[in-house]
């Protein structure tokens, strides 16, 4: 029964992020509202970590599962990218490594100040 209450608490915010995607004229995923209801509601202490927490170990444990059915529907849709798979392979190095840089230098930045205040 736990488990199915802590599903269904990720589920509840998931679908106020699709009600926010619909409400709101904003070119932002519904996932995207849904995840950032959820680190509200953790931060502000609305949630309990431990309300949430075997859950959402499990579905990140899965994680990787999640992506067969977009891995698919790429092969499916070979015909269609396979005359600008270059573009796409080019885009996806460079964005990533971009993603990757931005993030190390928010890490080091949230962790200097976090030093900071250490000292403090």
């Amino acid at each position: 029964m736990k488990y199915i209450k802590q599903f269904g608490i990720i589920l509840f915010l998931s679908f106020l992020g699709e009600m926010l995607h619909e409400c709101l004229p904003l070119p932002i995923p519904a996932s995207i509202y849904g995840i950032i209801l959820l680190f509200v509601c953790l931060e502000r202490k609305v949630i309990a970590v431990s309300a949430v927490k075997e859950v959402s170990s499990f579905l990140i444990e899965i994680m990787p599962i999640l992506f067969i059915p977009a891995a698919a529907g790429l092969i499916d849709s070979w015909p269609v990218i396979k005359s600008a798979w270059l573009s796409y392979t080019v885009i996806t190095v460079v964005s990533t490594v971009a993603v990757m840089a931005v993030s190390g230098r928010v890490v080091q930045a949230v962790m200097r100040m976090g030093k900071k205040r250490e000292r403090v």
